[in-house]
């Protein structure tokens, strides 16, 4: 439901408008603005410019939020920081970047140049997938001949996107972040992947974080996907105000009923959008979208025999479906689309087979949940797995109780491990661990591949699942991840 404390008439030509945190979508919301607004306050915790004011100054923020109208504010700032609870104390609105993104929307340019209203959103939520799936959805939409782009927390602006008159539909990534500042939007279709503990340092509880993943679903027009396996997910869904006709599809690893998308043997099959609501012989029949073949592509490593895609890559490739089909893709484009995309890097990539040994560089998986999949990938016994970082919050003991099975040794970084050596002491008490002195933060990643090395054996994977966020000895997961491939590239032969 919207916050008590947002207008919806808010007169942008008429307001004065502060700009929280100055990072890609701050930037994005100022250039945005300008022009459009009757004054534009830049606030940021590093605030180096003249122009910008100090969020760190209590006299500084109690002068903005007295007159502010509105307050647009960056998906890093949490609603605890000073500037927002005194907003939210003073009644004063606060937007995300997505909330006026969506407010400001420019009409679609047809091939003709005539206006065609609004691009329609498509967009993905969940705790792990959603780059993955959100690119995927890109990758159909683009085989179906549509222009699009792949935005929000996958990089590039939602705000950025909304004002392109060139682009037919976007496929949108949304964080618990961004959602927790959004009130009006209302997306063609939307799905929630997944939700797990994360990000708890941020939102207050468990619960306050999948409250804001279920924000997506809020005023859907035509589709809520929701995972199957996940009860959390069908929930958000049964809770969500929508649109009304707007329906429920479900995405499983099964055959699917009625009203879903799911797997019989190896083909991809849609049982929700294959024929229209009131045909009456529309249960009896599917469409058949693709086969695990169009997938295998994804799987981390070529065996013997075709590779299998991981499951959490066919329930991303399920859901992306679901929304491609929600939009009108017909059934050749999904196949064509999931032929087509190529994953961005980090994310179950084998850097290297190495004495038998593959390295396989998974740095996108920052949480316990992501690591678990991960993890999950392998048989039994032959991961030697390199984690730790910072937890965010999270605990691990159930990543390690669901996955010991997986591992041959562990091999923890990170300047506090104990979150994931105790985990592994409490759970995996016979598994090797070896711990990486965090002294030499340069070096790091190369002494924990020679350690991890010295474990494996013929057959093993080293694999670089972290479980944990980067930023204590490394920039970005991305850094992590190429400084394991450059470690694994100087192992002699």
């Amino acid at each position: 439901m919207p916050s008590p404390h947002i207008d919806p008439a808010v007169r942008l030509d008429a307001a004065r408008v502060v700009v929280a945190g100055l990072g890609v979508s701050g930037r994005a919301v100022v250039e945005a603005l300008v022009g459009r607004v009757r004054e534009l306050v830049t606030v940021d915790a590093r605030a180096t410019d003249a122009d910008v004011r100090d969020a760190d100054d209590p006299e500084v923020v109690a002068r903005v939020v007295a007159d502010a109208d509105l307050v647009v504010a960056s998906p890093g700032w949490a609603p605890t920081t000073a500037l927002l609870a005194a907003a939210a104390a003073a009644g004063v609105p606060v937007w995300s970047e997505v909330e006026l993104a969506w407010r400001l929307r420019v009409d679609r340019r047809g091939t003709d140049g005539a206006g065609r209203g609004p691009a329609p959103w498509l967009a993905v939520t969940g705790t792990n997938g959603k780059t993955t799936t959100v690119e995927m959805l890109a990758s159909i939409l683009t085989a179906a001949g549509l222009r699009t782009a792949a935005v929000g927390n996958v990089g590039t602006p939602v705000l950025a996107a909304a004002l392109d008159e060139d682009l037919d539909v976007l496929a949108v990534e949304l964080s618990s972040f961004q959602l927790h500042h959004t009130h009006t939007m209302s997306v063609e279709a939307g799905a929630i992947l997944n939700v797990a503990p994360d990000h708890l340092d941020w939102h207050s509880s468990l619960e306050a974080y999948a409250a804001d993943k279920g924000r997506i679903y809020a005023q859907a027009q035509i589709a809520c996907v929701y995972n199957a396996a996940e009860r959390i997910t069908e929930d958000l869904v049964r809770a969500a105000d929508v649109v009304e006709g707007a329906r429920a599809v479900g995405v499983t690893l099964g055959a699917p009923g009625p009203g879903q998308l799911g797997l019989v043997e190896d083909v991809l099959v849609d049982r929700a959008f294959h024929a229209p609501a009131d045909a009456v012989d529309r249960l009896t029949y599917a469409a058949e979208l693709g086969t695990l073949g169009d997938l295998a592509h994804l799987a981390p490593s070529a065996g013997e025999g075709t590779p299998v895609p991981p499951p959490h890559v066919v329930v991303d490739a399920l859901t992306a479906a679901a929304l491609a089909r929600a939009h009108g893709v017909r059934a050749a484009a999904v196949r064509d689309g999931l032929r087509a995309f190529r994953p961005a890097a980090h994310r179950i990539e084998q850097v290297r087979l190495l004495g038998g040994v593959a390295y396989v560089d998974d740095s996108k998986a920052t949480n316990p949940h992501a690591a678990a999949a991960s993890l999950a990938t392998y048989a039994p016994g032959s991961v030697v797995w390199i984690a730790g970082g910072l937890a965010k919050g999270a605990t691990f003991d159930d990543l390690v109780a669901r996955r010991a099975d997986r591992l041959r040794a562990a091999v923890v970084i990170g300047v506090d491990a104990e979150p994931w050596t105790g985990a592994l002491a409490r759970h995996a008490p016979e598994i090797p661990v070896v711990r990486v002195d965090p002294g030499d933060t340069g070096s790091v990643m190369q002494r924990a591949v020679a350690t991890a090395r010295d474990l494996a054996q013929p057959g093993d994977t080293v694999l670089l699942a972290p479980a944990g966020a980067s930023m204590d000895q490394f920039g970005s997961y991305a850094e992590r991840g190429a400084a394991f491939a450059a470690a694994v590239a100087e192992l002699a032969e």
